[in-house]
């Protein structure tokens, strides 16, 4: 016969194991937090923008083809701007020791002209630092390079004066390891709900063996005990006070 679970005792396990799933809960949150604010070091972005344009030519107006050729060379650019033919120099100009490769992103907007470098680093000095030689170093390479002169620096990148990090985000960690917390102490409670075989009710005994249940001892706490105990000892008392008044009658 295939087993049911009703919505009653789904609820009546949560409730049973409350205290481990609040427990778990708990600890990942705590954990979230400690690696949040003291483990993970906070990490900084600055970004620069160039304009990418075609050499100029004579024609007083910009055709639809060159528009489409600006957008195809900035696929090359980007590769470009992350070649050691830029970093290389960028980093011999800072006296910076390192890879910038993984530091640095190269993107523009959809159908857009507009290249955005973005560094990341855990000074954010140094983020800016490097945004800004990265797009100087390559609007002067690139006129040799690609033998044109169409880049231009738009927005250099600046300092703010109290930064804020990219990451880590503690609020947005630690809400994810609420809910990652309460997901595993759920998913918990159902595992030992479901590898608990120990028989604890008569519809236990007739869903596993089969067997009708022909008594039940019932459980009497030491308070119900106390409360009969004393009920007894009322109905005694009184029972002796209604013979004494009939004899005395």
């Amino acid at each position: 016969m295939e087993e049911t679970i009703s919505l009653k005792e789904l609820f009546e396990t949560l409730k049973k194991r409350l205290k481990l799933i609040i427990a778990i809960t708990a600890v990942a949150v705590l954990a979230s937090a400690i690696i949040s604010f003291f483990v993970l070091t906070p990490v900084y972005q600055a970004s620069t923008q160039l304009l990418v344009n075609q050499a100029k030519k004579d024609q007083p107006m910009i055709s639809t083809n060159e528009v489409q050729t600006n957008l195809q060379l900035i696929n090359t650019y980007n590769v470009i701007i992350k070649s050691p033919a830029i970093l290389d120099i960028v980093k011999r100009n800072l006296n910076y020791e390192g890879d910038l490769n993984p530091k640095i992103n190269v993107g523009s907007e959809r159908d857009s002209q507009v290249l955005n470098i973005s560094v990341q680093d855990t000074d954010p000095k140094m983020a800016v630092t490097i945004a800004n030689e990265t797009a100087e170093v390559f609007e002067t390479e690139i006129k040799s390079i690609m033998h044109v002169d169409n880049v231009k620096i738009l927005a250099k990148a600046e300092l703010a004066e109290n930064p804020s990090p990219i990451k880590p985000r503690p609020l947005l960690n630690i809400a994810i390891a609420l809910v990652v917390g309460l997901m595993a102490g759920v998913g918990v409670a159902f595992l030992l709900e479901y590898l608990d075989n120990t028989v604890k009710t008569e519809q236990d005994i007739d869903r596993i063996l089969g067997l009708p249940v022909l008594g039940v001892i019932a459980t009497i706490d030491s308070d119900q005990l106390v409360e009969m105990k004393a009920k007894r000892t009322e109905r005694n008392e009184r029972r002796k006070r209604t013979r004494g008044e009939t004899f005395g009658s």
